[in-house]
């Protein structure tokens, strides 16, 4: 149930005609009452800013941080469309709060696809009334559904708490770069708290998990996270609740990241024994992006020597006398130099679909982690032309 799992949220996903073949394309997520409660939202920090971001961001300020429903649509991003993409989202946002009951500004909007093409406003405006009379507590994996792109299946989860329930669904599949990925998702929860409590609590869990996931580099023009409180659970230790937002962003980011475009493996990369946490984060980021290394993970080999060898280009505190780097439980380089090892074991992690793979840098006690993945023919297939 992913959204309406949390009590006093209905859901909805519907064909409007952003996509072809009758593929899910509009979707919503708002209260079962149509009042709006307490909300939060984290956005892309990319310059080039979509419509939708701008209207929503604007929106939660105006209402102090409330809204009664999202709505999303897949296949268009409504980015790069000047005053016109702005007036389509606001549109949106009308005729969403026209069909609910409630105020425009109560409403948000998130849009993902394609960049620089005008959104097919007509399309949607059409279509939102069936979409919100099609709101209902088992439309969750319909909404969820609805806002596909290249992903090849839907995200979501669930996290029960003690005495509440954190639900959540996402996209994401490629540009999954800091800060968050090129994603959408919304999060729901029955817990009471208040906006204010709930943006630093999102704030949190999206720096532990969408902000350590580095699929390519690259950042997109419409990440949006979302989290609305309906407050049927009652109040809730604020701690619990900040725990389960974490979780079910975390199972989120390891969805996109076993998601991600062609990818075939899931890198888990640990920088250690830097000089701070943020030269941990700025060489982990370095291996991430290597185009070099990626393709060795693809191909299952350990060359441990890209590794080194990105870590002493990130600009970081860096001796290569200190070095160590491991392959799961498999030491390969120690002291700068390869080391004997089991290639055996070594191989069996190398062709497994989850590779751990830890850099000691020797210097002190700073540490960062982060999921990347391999470089694929895949990922260049799927991105050679406008996708």
């Amino acid at each position: 149930m992913s959204v309406t799992a949390p009590a006093g949220f209905v859901a909805a996903g519907i064909h409007a005609g952003v996509k072809q073949a009758g593929a899910l394309d509009l979707s919503l997520v708002a209260t079962a009452d149509g009042v709006p409660v307490p909300a939060a939202g984290v956005f892309t920090s990319n310059r080039m800013t979509a419509a939708p971001v701008t209207v929503s961001r604007s929106h939660l300020q105006t209402s102090g941080g409330r809204a009664a429903a999202v709505i999303l649509n897949s296949g268009n991003a409504n980015a790069a469309t000047g005053e016109s993409g702005c007036r389509d989202a606001e549109l949106m946002c009308d005729l969403t709060a026209a069909e609910l009951g409630c105020d425009r500004h109560h409403v948000l909007v998130c849009s993902t696809g394609l960049i620089g093409i005008p959104l097919p406003i007509d399309r949607i405006a059409a279509a939102i009334p069936a979409l919100v009379a099609a709101r209902d507590v088992r439309g969750a994996a319909d909404a969820a559904e609805a806002i596909r792109t290249t992903d090849t299946h839907r995200k979501e989860t669930v996290v029960r708490g003690q005495g509440f329930v954190v639900g959540a669904m996402a996209k994401g599949a490629a540009m999954l770069a800091p800060n968050m990925a090129t994603m959408l998702a919304v999060l729901t929860t029955d817990a009471a708290a208040e906006p204010a409590v709930l943006k630093r609590i999102l704030a949190e869990a999206v720096a532990g998990s969408f902000n350590l996931l580095d699929v390519d580099g690259c950042q997109s023009t419409n990440d949006t996270v979302l989290l609305l409180a309906s407050g049927r659970a009652g109040g809730v230790d604020s701690g619990a609740l900040a725990a389960a937002v974490a979780d079910a962003c975390r199972d989120l980011a390891g969805q996109m990241a076993g998601d991600a475009e062609g990818a075939t493996k899931v890198v888990h990369l640990t920088v250690t024994g830097a000089h701070s946490d943020e030269d941990a984060a700025r060489g982990a980021r370095q291996i991430a992006r290597s185009q070099l290394t990626k393709c060795s993970w693809y191909g299952a080999d350990p060359y441990w020597g890209r590794i080194a060898s990105d870590l002493g280009s990130a600009g970081i505190a860096f001796d290569p006398r200190l070095l160590t780097i491991t392959y799961g439980e498999v030491t390969v380089c120690h002291g700068g130099i390869a080391v004997e090892h089991d290639r055996d074991a070594l191989a069996e992690h190398m062709a497994g679909r989850h590779l751990h793979i830890t850099a000691d840098l020797g210097l002190g006690a700073g540490r960062a982690s982060l999921l990347t993945n391999d470089l694929t023919h895949a990922y260049v297939d799927e991105n050679m032309g406008t996708s």
